[in-house]
């Protein structure tokens, strides 16, 4: 069909590429490109255009004519198509990763960056089960109260307890909370209102431990019958080991409030992650997949290059988890972090494993000025020989870089979840006078199109 091409027209079409929010790519004779969500690289198939702009169009698959060799049937999901979360279910693994792999590349040539190395997605293998914290909302359903996730783009939410990302136990334990909220006559919140009570359910789980923190998000203070109620979960679900209640009684989109109170048990869950021993409270971040966060790490630790003689820099340390798991190949180990919590949660880490070479101090990595203020207070002048750099989704600071730069640190290690803005900070630091290594994807998020990437910046001529 060469045109015109108008709203609702039904074409043919070739898909040869899909991007990282999982929608097939073809290209009308014109040039412009179609976005197909469910489509797979190497189909051939019948599109809807739904949405028509001067560059791009949107289809709808109609009929599959030829199928991908790389299309996967997947009935593991409930709510797929609803939710939205794991864009490469409907793809074989080796093609997903192979995507992956071409979204990092994508985002360095788009960063100037054409000559870096992108190297094979790294992986576990799995790509089930792996999720150890999820949130999920609440609502009345036709039988009763119903858990599971926002459908994409809204705050309608979706039944999916049972999540092929999340361990199963996560799915009983939802079970279990909706049965006693509908026989207690519990409600369930509604932002529409602000009325209802229960508004999510916070699950985290310990893949080295077996333990299990429940905590209920309120729209108030108290759970009726809470006595009950932790009674009668631990005594369902033994690894059940901490339950709190946090409240939140804002009129807002933000699932956590400040306060949180244990009901039982302990304060903390117990975790092994690269041989070492941690404690999570319910707000301390913690990577979401256990084995493949041990993959990464390794790979950092590899990048670093570590004899037992260096000072290592640990930045947006958070619970010092990258930290404590390179500390017996560092002479000192020196974290910084901008929340209060996270700093004694490191600290306290550190001391559960013995480690006397380690320290966490308060710093803001956006403000270079006094980044190292209390760090430099109690250890002198900092001269460090690796830095790690593990920051937010949006990517450290051209301030930072020039920071680091200025201070001639011979090796940076950067692990980044998001390809784009590592793309855009590797140039930064390029430009600052470092060499970009060889980058790394390792898969944390198997069947979404999420990619974590590690890479080593070497200072020339250091």
């Amino acid at each position: 069909m060469n045109g015109p091409f108008v709203k609702n027209s039904v074409i043919p079409l070739e898909i040869t590429d899909l991007n990282n929010l999982g929608f097939g790519v073809g290209h009308l004779v014109d040039g412009r490109t179609v976005f197909v969500k469910g489509a797979v690289t190497g189909d051939s198939c019948e599109v809807r255009l739904i949405k028509i702009a001067s560059t791009y169009c949107v289809g709808r698959l109609e009929t599959l004519l030829r199928a991908s060799p790389h299309r996967l049937e997947d009935d593991t999901c409930t709510a797929a198509d609803a939710c939205g979360g794991c864009v490469y279910r409907h793809v074989a693994y080796a093609h997903e990763l192979a995507c992956k792999r071409s979204y990092v590349e994508h985002a360095f040539r788009k960063a100037g960056l054409p000559d870096v190395t992108v190297l094979p997605v790294r992986t576990t293998g799995r790509v089930s089960g792996y999720r150890n914290k999820a949130l999920y909302p609440v609502k009345v359903g036709k039988t009763g109260m119903i858990a599971g996730f926002y459908a994409r783009k809204t705050h309608e939410v979706v039944a999916a307890a049972h999540c092929a990302l999340a361990p199963e136990i996560f799915g009983e334990i939802l079970g279990f909370v909706c049965g006693f909220c509908d026989s207690h006559g519990i409600t369930a919140y509604e932002e529409s209102t602000g009325k209802g009570l229960l508004r999510h359910v916070y699950l985290r789980y310990a893949e080295g431990t077996g333990e299990v923190m429940v905590t209920l998000v309120l729209n108030g203070d108290k759970l009726p019958g809470e006595a009950e109620f932790v009674r009668a979960l631990t005594g369902r679900f033994p690894s059940v080991v901490s339950v709190y209640i946090n409240q939140n009684t804002q009129n807002t989109n933000v699932v956590l409030g400040d306060r949180y109170r244990l009901l039982l048990g302990k304060p903390h869950l117990s975790d092994i992650l690269c041989g070492k021993k941690f404690s999570l409270s319910p707000d301390s971040f913690y990577q979401v997949n256990h084995d493949a966060a041990e993959l990464l790490y390794g790979l950092a630790a590899e990048k670093a290059g570590l004899t037992g003689e260096e000072t290592l820099l640990d930045l947006y340390c958070g619970a010092g988890t990258i930290g404590i798991s390179m500390a017996d190949r560092a002479r000192r180990v020196i974290g910084v972090e901008i929340v209060p919590g996270a700093v004694r949660c490191a600290e306290e880490n550190a001391a559960m494993n013995g480690l006397s070479n380690t320290a966490f101090y308060c710093g803001d990595a956006s403000d270079t000025e006094k980044l190292l203020a209390a760090a430099e207070a109690a250890e002198g002048t900092l001269s460090p020989d690796v830095v790690i750099i593990d920051p937010p989704r949006k990517g450290t600071t051209p301030e930072l870089i020039s920071f680091l730069a200025c201070r001639e640190v011979p090796k940076i290690v950067y692990v980044s979840c998001d390809p784009d803005t590592l793309a855009r900070d590797c140039a930064l630091f390029r430009e600052a006078g470092y060499r970009i290594g060889e980058v790394t994807p390792v898969d944390l998020f198997p069947r979404t199109g999420h990619v974590e990437n590690v890479v080593l910046l070497t200072r020339e001529n250091a």
